[in-house]
């Protein structure tokens, strides 16, 4: 696929946190971050027990990391700013016969909700944020709807992937450095992003975060 063909979502030209924009993206067809389960780093952290509580799928898209979760006794929500993809979400739920609870909701207001959530996990929203005032915001929303303790999971694209294609890349540095009051960052790993084009992986961080 040549940079041409690649959708328009991945080239990091358009502001794709707009709901329409998201949502313009699912009625197109399958984005290219849908892969239709959950990403290996996440599967991986549900086989070492690390989810635990209430569940978050923030950004949830079309809902498999929530899904999981729910798969496995846990109580689950997921939202995402796309309402095409929480109808989707909430198709797979029923089809599975799985009990998740889904929401079209934007995550720089997440407070709203007025709930506490044990685990958060996060594939690709971070990263979304191309103004860097919304990071330290959806920051502040994530530490008032955790207890102490929470564990934050985040994928994230790396500043090792090479190119210009997709969204922006982002530093260790600008983790610890978004995460450097009021939280421990435990760990900050290299992984991949499984995508469905070409070349399928894409280079990423997997941050393990702990709320104060």
């Amino acid at each position: 696929m040549t940079e041409t063909e690649r959708p328009s979502v991945l080239t990091g030209h358009t502001n794709v946190r707009e709901a329409e924009d998201f949502d313009s993206v699912y009625m197109q067809g399958v984005p290219p971050w849908d892969i239709g389960r959950s990403q290996p780093a996440f599967a991986e952290l549900a086989e070492r027990g690390l989810l635990a509580g209430r569940v978050l799928d923030a950004g949830c898209g079309t809902g498999e990391h929530a899904l999981m979760a729910a798969a496995l006794g846990l109580e689950a929500t997921g939202f995402d700013v796309a309402a095409t993809a929480i109808a989707i979400a909430n198709t797979k739920a029923r089809d599975r016969g799985l009990e998740a609870r889904f929401l079209q909701l934007n995550a720089l207001v997440l407070s709203s909700l007025g709930e506490q959530f044990d685990t958060i996990l996060d594939c690709g929203l971070f990263h979304s944020f191309r103004d860097d005032d919304d990071r330290p915001r959806f920051v502040k929303e994530l530490r008032a709807s955790m207890p102490v303790g929470g564990h934050y999971y985040m994928l994230c694209f790396s500043d090792r992937q090479a190119g210009d294609w997709g969204p922006r890349r982002i530093r260790q540095e600008e983790i610890r450095d978004s995460f450097a009051e009021r939280w421990t960052v435990d760990s900050i790993q290299p992984v991949k992003i499984d995508i469905t084009i070409d070349p399928h992986r894409a280079e990423a961080w997997l941050a393990v975060i702990t709320r104060l």
